[in-house]
């Protein structure tokens, strides 16, 4: 498997997209959509996010190799269906990447939670002024947020700061690759829990909202 993930780094940095929807199929072939991307798609996004913090490669590829990784994902998992359920409580949820390029964390989690049947805004990419104007105007109980770099995850602390005084309800659940490195980190920012991957959200957002939709 190392082998075949270090072939799916070299043809999203190549930018191939031939060879990246071969190496997914392959994989996927054998394991669950979900598993596939949670096995390939994200650690090798983590890489490459890595080579550009150390300046090994281009903030382009980085960017570009997260739309190859989201075309694949929107093909293996579907587009993100609306869902009309009621979440306990009435809770609001909402879901963003901070001041970050890569949205594909975001989108596989958006994806699972609707599939949950858990009704969630989806924020797109935001600044941190961006976000707390507009988690505090739609009145958000579970703000999650996704972030692949390490600066973008350290700007959690003033979300973070900023809510506790205009929105003290919004709870905020963090994941991404600077959390999974350093386990103490989410709460060093502020944040009320930690997600690993994106099935573990479901089951996070049940354990704020009191339940499952």
């Amino acid at each position: 498997m190392l082998a075949r993930l270090d072939e799916f780094e070299r043809a999203l940095l190549a930018l191939d997209r031939v060879r990246v929807s071969e190496l997914l199929d392959a994989v996927a072939a054998s394991q669950t959509p979900l598993l596939a991307v949670e096995s390939l798609i994200r650690p090798a996004l983590e890489r490459i996010g890595k080579l550009w913090e150390d300046n090994r490669c281009a903030l382009s590829q980085v960017y570009m190799s997260g739309r190859l990784c989201e075309e694949q994902v929107d093909a293996l998992l579907g587009p993100a269906a609306t869902t009309t359920r009621v979440a306990p409580g009435n809770a609001r949820l909402a879901l963003t990447v901070l001041e970050d390029y890569h949205l594909l964390g975001k989108q596989i989690v958006r994806t699972v939670l609707r599939a949950a049947g858990w009704p969630v805004l989806d924020y797109e990419r935001q600044t941190v002024a961006g976000l707390v104007t507009r988690t505090c105007a739609d009145e958000i109980d579970i703000l999650m947020i996704s972030t692949l770099m390490l600066p973008s995850a350290l700007q959690v602390r003033e979300v973070t700061t900023q809510l506790r005084e205009q929105s003290p309800r919004t709870r905020v659940v963090v994941g991404g690759a600077p959390f999974r490195f350093d386990p103490e980190l989410w709460k060093e920012v502020g944040a009320d829990a930690m997600g690993t991957n994106a099935a573990e959200a479901v089951a996070i957002v049940e354990g704020l909202a009191g339940g499952a939709p």
